[in-house]
């Protein structure tokens, strides 16, 4: 994102932030929603199995109020989904970007850039090629609720403080998809299997989490 860019959003986020502190106080408005564990199993093609569940350390650090963690199969390929749901982020406990929490399980960023899912009515994701030692992945990951979509964290937070004054919603959540690199696999071929699914995934969604 341009200086300039940033600059806007800054400005936007400071401007709606004085009109959202009046509204700090007041518990957000809820929106009906299933629970994240009742995710489907099945996803077209592909069979998913729940991973461990997330210790206590890690979720006091997400501060996540519901989530779920699973590998989804099919035809000897693996995908890894993770969807983490918050029902406020007015106190503290916000959405992190997984590109400050990947470099702590030791994934170091190769590449990066934007990719847009067609299967998924054209929605921009965020698209990282990410290594440890020899292995290799490609993360497709955004920001989803409210009725948006959203790559970008500063649009993300800029729509959050927004919401919060318009409609008193602050709920939100961070969908992340991990597409591991096989031996004799490129990359892009990585990438590939992780925007199939992706667009298979997304008409999913809305049912847990709420627009």
């Amino acid at each position: 994102m341009s200086i300039a860019a940033r600059l806007l959003v800054v400005s936007l986020t400071l401007g709606a932030a004085a009109v959202a502190l009046t509204a700090a106080e007041r518990p957000d408005a809820n929106a009906p929603r299933e629970l994240l564990p009742g995710f489907p199993l099945s996803v077209d093609e592909w069979r998913g199995v729940d991973a461990a569940p997330l210790d206590l350390d890690t979720m006091r650090v997400l501060g996540v109020d519901d989530y779920v963690l699973r590998a989804y199969s099919t035809q000897g390929h693996e995908v890894g989904l993770y969807i983490g749901y918050y029902r406020s982020q007015r106190q503290g406990d916000a959405i992190h970007s997984p590109m400050n929490c990947l470099p702590g399980a030791g994934w170091v960023p190769v590449e990066a850039g934007r990719l847009r899912l067609a299967s998924a009515g054209g929605a921009e994701v965020n698209r990282y090629l990410i290594q440890k030692g020899e292995d290799r992945q490609v993360a497709l990951y955004w920001y989803q609720g409210r009725g948006r979509t959203i790559a970008s964290e500063y649009w993300s937070k800029a729509f959050l403080v927004w919401d919060a004054a318009r409609r008193n919603r602050t709920d939100g959540a961070l969908v992340r998809i991990l597409s591991p690199v096989a031996r004799g696999e490129s990359p892009a071929d990585a990438e590939r299997r992780a925007a199939t699914f992706a667009g298979q995934v997304f008409p999913k969604l809305a049912t847990y989490i709420p627009e």
